[in-house]
């Protein structure tokens, strides 16, 4: 196997100069660094990631950490980090955090803290600022995902605008009988997101002068969870919603498929939001709230990467709110007018 002295020689420079040249590291001339790479390629030269690691003091590996692998708003805004690492040519570690406080120490202690990864995305999980800045005096940038965190950069979007912006939508058509299938409020996620979209469907209620009392509905947010619930919701006639705004699409996906079990037509005599857009968002024809993970996901990659750049010594922070944006389908319609009496 050729050596990167071999390359130096074929190609009658020093090695530290064929180091730069292949590493992109310093600057080289062109005509020095197509002479260096022109005797890579001849002598089949492949620089070792490990050997780059020692000289630059960088692994190219970004360390990403997540409660969840297996559901979709995760899933998807891996798919979006992976992708733009790739392009910038980085590899991800993935760290699966849990419940359990001993695992998540070690991982911070022994992985995320040392030399194994350049910088660290957190998606979803509310960072302490212990943590964060035990991974700053180990000089690793951090970047969350899903709300806001001491001292590091994040990208987030604004629960309790998304969940007003999904009620308003129902209240402008006219409806006045909404309920809120949600998150349940004694298993918060991080970043209390069950508790900011019941909070912005509350407002939404409370702005148009309508009551909050006995309007929420808690759930697991899934698609089974969503289902289960709105046959409770929607099984007596004489208490039945106009409207549902759910907390995910998925859970607004098992509550149009209770509703067509049921003989209730959506969006005739139930219209329905969500927040997400989810792929089957469209199949469904669901109005709902667009969350654009993936594009979460390249905007923390983009952000990690300009830190590592900059390599300063004390990370500034921020907060990046991505707008609500409504997109409107078939699962919403205009209320029907209640019949007066004696008209």
């Amino acid at each position: 196997m050729s050596a990167i002295a071999d390359v130096a020689r074929l190609a009658g420079v020093s090695k530290a100069t064929a180091s730069r040249a292949l590493s992109g590291r310093g600057y080289v001339a062109d005509e020095t660094r197509l002479r260096v790479q022109g005797a890579a390629s001849e002598l089949g030269y492949i620089a070792s990631p490990n050997a780059a690691s020692l000289v630059t003091g960088r692994t190219k590996n970004i360390g990403v950490i997540i409660p969840f692998v297996n559901r979709w708003f995760f899933g998807e805004v891996l798919e979006g980090v992976e992708r733009e690492l790739l392009a910038a040519g980085y590899d991800l570690t993935l760290y699966n955090v849990t419940s359990d406080l001993a695992q998540r120490s070690q991982i911070f202690e022994f992985f995320l803290a040392r030399k194994r990864v350049d910088a660290v995305i957190a998606v979803g999980v509310e960072l302490s600022l212990d943590e964060v800045e035990r991974l700053h005096r180990f000089g690793k940038p951090v970047v969350g995902i899903g709300g806001p965190i001491a001292h590091a950069t994040t990208i987030a979007i604004d629960d309790v605008a998304a969940s007003r912006l999904a009620t308003e939508h129902l209240l402008s058509l006219g409806h006045t009988r909404i309920a809120h299938i949600g998150g349940n409020q004694a298993q918060q996620m991080d970043f209390s997101v069950h508790g900011k979209r019941l909070r912005g469907f509350e407002l939404a209620m409370q702005a148009a002068g309508l009551p909050t009392t006995d309007t929420f509905w808690p759930t697991e947010l899934s698609m089974p969870g969503g289902y289960a619930v709105a046959l409770q919701v929607l099984g007596d006639p004489r208490h039945r919603p106009t409207a549902i705004f759910a907390a995910c699409d998925e859970v607004a996906f098992g509550t149009i498929l209770a509703a067509q079990r049921l003989g209730v037509d959506v969006p005739r005599d139930l219209s329905i939001t969500g927040i997400d857009d989810h792929e089957y968002a469209a199949m469904f024809g669901l109005t709902t709230v667009v969350q654009a993970p993936r594009e979460q996901g390249r905007l923390a990659v983009a952000a990690v990467l300009r830190l590592l750049e900059t390599d300063a010594a004390e990370q500034p922070g921020g907060e990046t709110i991505l707008p609500s944006r409504l997109v409107v389908r078939s699962s919403t319609t205009a209320a029907v007018p209640v019949p007066v009496a004696g008209r």
